[in-house]
């Protein structure tokens, strides 16, 4: 293999590749890239057996080949590289590739190529083309709501649905909730659900956010699922088992529902929240027409701050986990902002006044008076 390239175009090209390469498998092929020459084209590919991602190189081949070099390593000396013309050729007797750039050259081992694993392709008769902003800004808003704990990989996903004019996810941690329903402005072709792992979306927000391309086509298999967009494709396990029914979380009835100054809370709540530390929780205190917003942690100290609402009938105190409220505030995209609430034992419920089908459940935390 060889091939010819400039600098800014290998770097630019690694940043992408290189994030989705394992750093913990004891496979060492798999925390590398595979540069693939092929033809005319040369191809990034890096995965970690969970997320898997394939990007172009604008380069001139003058020799075909595939080799696999560590990713790390790799995007170091690329970052470092001066500007301008880079060659890459394989050493096949060395076993390495040598790399020139102006008068910098570098030798670097490469690692067993057949180790490296064949990656989905894309296509078939599946493939469902989604407008890239709706989909990125739908991803944004439910995205904070997917649960890190391995232990529950049913809850490390995104339920994905898409059919006609509707873009649906929905994501929970069992502590919130957060739905968003989005109209498209023309009918898909086709319709998909998947549950999606989170890292997946958010690596496809990446993609989407450095390609004009207005569209990603979405390919869903028995296990898998491929995103096309701009000349990337990015493909990612789909997480086995049944999403929770979300809507049997949804109370039917609320004692409150209150349309509050969006923006005028999340400054009140992330203003308090400094003074809830070591897991306090945010005390929210409705009384006859107002809102208090308190938090208290004992040797740190306290705050508390008030907010004019329509609030009526019988006063009440809820505590919520604040980075949880904060969250929400902060996904609903709306300055009219709905909340309804039952009782301080029963969640509470977010949602945007503006009808663009958010809404966000949150778990109430029980109060020590």
């Amino acid at each position: 293999m060889k091939l010819s390239t400039t600098s800014q175009q290998l770097l630019g090209q690694l940043q992408t590749a290189s994030r989705v390469a394992s750093t913990r498998s004891a496979v060492q092929a798999l925390s590398g890239v595979q540069l693939d020459a092929a033809g005319t084209t040369v191809e990034l590919r890096a995965t970690d057996m969970e997320l898997a991602l394939r990007v172009p190189l604008e380069a001139t081949v003058e020799r075909e080949g595939t080799v696999v070099l560590p990713a790390r390593l790799l995007l170091d000396v690329a970052r470092q590289l001066p500007t301008g013309p880079v060659s890459l050729e394989l050493r096949a007797a060395e076993q390495d590739v040598e790399i020139i750039a102006g008068p910098a050259r570098f030798h670097l081992r490469t690692l067993r190529a057949e180790d490296f694993p064949p990656l989905p392709t894309p296509g078939g008769d599946s493939v469902v083309q989604v407008p890239a902003l709706p989909l990125d800004a739908t991803i944004d808003r439910v995205e904070r709501s997917a649960s890190k704990d391995e232990t529950r990989p049913i809850l490390t996903g995104v339920l994905v649905s898409a059919s006609g004019t509707q873009l649906r996810m929905v994501a929970t941690d069992s502590y919130r909730l957060s739905v968003k329903e989005t109209v498209l402005e023309a009918p898909l072709v086709g319709e998909l659900e998947a549950n999606v792992p989170v890292r997946a979306l958010q690596e496809l927000r990446r993609l989407i956010a450095g390609s004009d391309d207005p569209d990603v086509r979405i390919t869903v298999r028995e296990n898998q699922i491929i995103f096309e967009h701009g000349a990337a494709t990015l493909s990612s396990r789909l997480i086995d088992g049944q999403f929770p029914n979300y809507r049997q979380l949804l109370p039917d009835t609320y004692e409150h529902e209150l349309h509050v100054p969006g923006d005028e809370l999340a400054g009140v709540v992330k203003r308090i929240s400094l003074m809830a530390q070591k897991n306090a929780p945010l005390r929210l205190s409705f009384t006859e027409g107002q809102l208090t917003v308190s938090a208290r942690t004992p040797d740190v100290g306290e705050a508390s701050e008030p907010l004019p609402i329509p609030f009526t009938g019988e006063a009440f105190e809820i505590g919520f986990n604040p980075e949880y409220l904060k969250d929400g505030l902060d996904s609903v995209g709306s300055d009219d902002v709905v909340l309804k609430l039952i009782s301080p034992l029963r969640p509470g419920l977010i949602e945007s006044g503006d009808g663009s089908g958010f809404l966000y459940l949150i778990m109430p935390i029980r109060l020590n008076v």
